[in-house]
């Protein structure tokens, strides 16, 4: 099975190429346009799993470019990654969130369509179900109201694809709604990219203890939560990966031909519980201020992970303790 990870040099891309290769699929080819990643991803991934990954530097806003790439090549499957994630930026620049998420998703899909490329995977987000009313959330939970344009975007590329599919049978699409991916592979060779604003709160730990930031704020103390701080299901960026390569076999069992997947833990945890179980692995006292609420965040939101469980046979196994670890583990790594 040929194999292209849009986004692959990105945080959970990188991840899913090592993975795939870790576990015998060939990747013969990956996209980036490296705005918020790095070519240099490509090298750490083959030195783990001593693998070659043909790469090209591709942004999918360029519907010629991506189209042309399509021509010249034999694919068999697509996992889509290449988006813009951060909510903050998002609200600060709505048109280019859409550009990128949604104009890159629809070249992407055309240029699937013109080559008989009839499989893809989607990477959806959790932020779809807004502020839910019921928790945890499942697959048929509705969306909520969008707390963010890049929510909206995810809402948009799931109605696409699910209109797409209705229009076109023979076309199969995986969503996959992500919680809250964190950590590192064990390795400590790859993990989330560093960036001037990052926008996760795992990074954001790692690079205030490590003497990058002289402090970290906890944006809203008075949610209706236990300690006051916003609730997320937080899950390893391993299992996101593994997930992956579970969906990649699942095409041939699905009985319709768009689904939709939670990948989450099914628990829950406070912003000040990842501070808690930070200062407790890594033996830093890290340095944090309490701060009002941010535009786009929503209160609490963790998984009902029981499809994923049924469906593609796939649960997480890597907890709070391993995500916290492997991201400081990464971050001392990091030579900036």
């Amino acid at each position: 099975m040929n194999i292209l990870i849009t986004g692959g040099a990105g945080y959970i891309g990188s991840h899913t190429i090592l993975e795939l290769l870790e576990q015998g699929y060939e990747v013969p080819y990956s996209i980036d346009n490296y705005l918020n990643s790095e070519e240099d991803n490509y090298k750490k991934i083959e030195k783990i799993a001593n693998k070659k990954v043909t790469f090209f530097n591709i942004d999918l806003k360029n519907k010629k470019a991506t189209k042309s790439f399509f021509k010249s090549t034999k694919i068999d499957a697509v996992i889509h990654f290449a988006a813009l994630k951060s909510v903050p930026e998002s609200v600060e620049n709505p048109i280019e969130c859409y550009q990128n998420n949604v104009g890159g998703l629809i070249n992407l899909v055309q240029a699937m369509q013109e080559n008989n490329v009839h499989q893809l995977i989607f990477s959806s987000s959790c932020s779809v179900y807004g502020n839910p009313e019921q928790l945890p959330v499942n697959e048929n939970t509705p969306f909520g109201k969008a707390e963010s344009p890049y929510a909206r975007s995810k809402q948009i590329g799931e109605n696409i694809l699910e209109d797409f599919c209705k229009a076109n049978k023979d076309f199969n699409v995986i969503s996959l709604r992500y919680f809250n991916p964190a950590g590192a592979h064990p390795s400590g060779f790859i993990g989330e990219g560093f960036t001037e604003r990052p926008n996760n709160l795992v990074p954001l730990i790692t690079q205030t203890a490590v003497g990058l930031r002289d402090k970290l704020t906890v944006f809203g103390t008075d949610y209706n939560t236990k300690d006051g701080s916003c609730v997320r299901d937080y899950i390893h960026v391993v299992d996101v990966a593994q997930a992956h390569v579970k969906a990649l076999g699942y095409f041939d069992k699905m009985k319709r031909n768009y689904q939709v997947i939670n990948l989450g833990t099914g628990n829950g945890t406070t912003v000040l519980e990842i501070i808690k179980s930070f200062e407790k692995v890594s033996g830093e006292k890290l340095n944090y201020e309490l701060g009002p609420r941010r535009a786009g965040d929503v209160e609490t939101i963790y998984a009902d992970n029981s499809k994923a469980k049924k469906e593609l046979q796939w649960e997480a196994k890597l907890n709070i303790e391993d995500m916290v670890a492997t991201a400081w583990k990464w971050q001392q790594k990091l030579k900036v």
